[in-house]
């Protein structure tokens, strides 16, 4: 018998080209092959009459969500709230995020905690959302990689190469949004201290939002930085990357770390508690405690190709242990048990 269950993403359109909208792509086309049927816009017919749904699943709990969810408690529907934000891995992406942090903290507190559950991408997150804490039953599930999607990037890659200017030798790159937090002092005092192409393959904020050192780094890089702006083809991206360096300062999973690993990748990670949960140090990623570690890691591998290939085939398995089928049949399976 198969599952009636909205799906809703607030803000679904401006969260196209974040981690949180490639999350709720993959939780779609993970559905896909399960029994659930899926439905994405709220409407007043899928909380009354033949439409009734048996579940809400909230990606975003923003205001819209939050009446959604009331809403779904009042009629006896099962509201799961999905937690792709915390205060953590909020600090650093905006401006002004280090003093609205504490306060969100407080609102996701209380909005996690209306749903009958949470979904959580990581043990780490479910321990940082208990800290708060959120007293719902709070379940982990991997945000998962679409592998079948980073197919076929070669030619893009080398397309890439000449449109950046980036030539023959060793690149290294990270693709996302440019954020604080995801390592930009980092990454620029990597940059530096090497000979190597360095490139940011991801869109960055140039307005009042914008945290200055964003603003400061994409209008005057370093000689050998390039920071892309959106590209249209994120296959295009790793392919043309050789060593991929993620020194994140806080995550719940890192959806752009698993695309990396399944196109074959080196990657250089920081040392983050969510990091050491999913992946093996030297054995399919290394992990480094500072810029110096980062340093020495990147010019390991800039001189030592079967390593880097060592690396790369052993992230492609573990990347392979996230594939969306996996999610549909964790996202089923949870519908499932909180429907008996």
């Amino acid at each position: 018998m198969s599952v009636q269950i909205l799906h809703y993403c607030e803000f679904e359109a401006r969260l196209q080209r974040s981690g949180i909208g490639t999350a709720v792509s993959n939780q779609r086309t993970a559905l896909a092959a399960t029994t659930v049927h899926v439905q994405t816009a709220p409407r007043i017919g899928c909380f009354v009459g033949r439409q009734r749904v048996d579940l809400l699943h909230c990606n975003l709990m923003g205001p819209r969500s939050v009446l959604l969810v009331l809403l779904a408690r009042l009629l006896g529907i099962t509201a799961v709230a999905h937690a792709h934000v915390t205060a953590e891995d909020f600090t650093g992406s905006f401006r002004g995020s280090r003093l609205v942090a504490p306060w969100l903290r407080v609102y996701l507190r209380w909005a996690y905690g209306l749903a009958d559950v949470v979904v959580a991408p990581s043990a780490y997150t479910r321990s940082t959302l208990r800290s708060y804490p959120v007293d719902a039953e709070i379940h982990v599930l991997t945000n998962g990689v679409d592998r079948s999607a980073l197919d076929g990037g070669e030619e893009l890659g080398r397309r890439y190469r000449e449109r950046y200017g980036l030539g023959a030798g060793v690149v290294v790159g990270i693709v996302g949004n440019v954020f604080e937090r995801k390592g930009l002092q980092m990454f620029l005092d990597a940059a530096r201290a090497l000979p190597y192409q360095f490139v940011w393959f991801g869109p960055y904020d140039e307005g009042v939002h914008a945290a200055s050192a964003v603003r400061e780094a994409t209008s005057a890089p370093p000689a050998n930085v390039t920071f892309t702006g959106w590209v249209e083809d994120i296959r295009g991206a790793y392919a043309t990357i050789d060593i991929y360096l993620f020194p994140s300062e806080a995550e719940n999973q890192g959806i752009a770390v698993l695309e990396a690993m399944s196109c074959g990748l080196p990657v250089i990670l920081s040392n983050l508690p969510v990091f050491r949960e999913y992946y093996a140090d030297g054995e399919d990623c290394l992990i480094v405690e500072s810029t110096a570690g980062a340093i020495e890691a990147i010019d390991r591998l800039a001189s030592d190709p079967a390593a880097r290939d060592r690396l790369g085939t052993a992230a492609t398995e573990t990347a392979a242990t996230h594939d969306l089928a996996a999610v549909g049949e964790g996202l089923e399976r949870l519908y499932r048990e909180q429907l008996r």
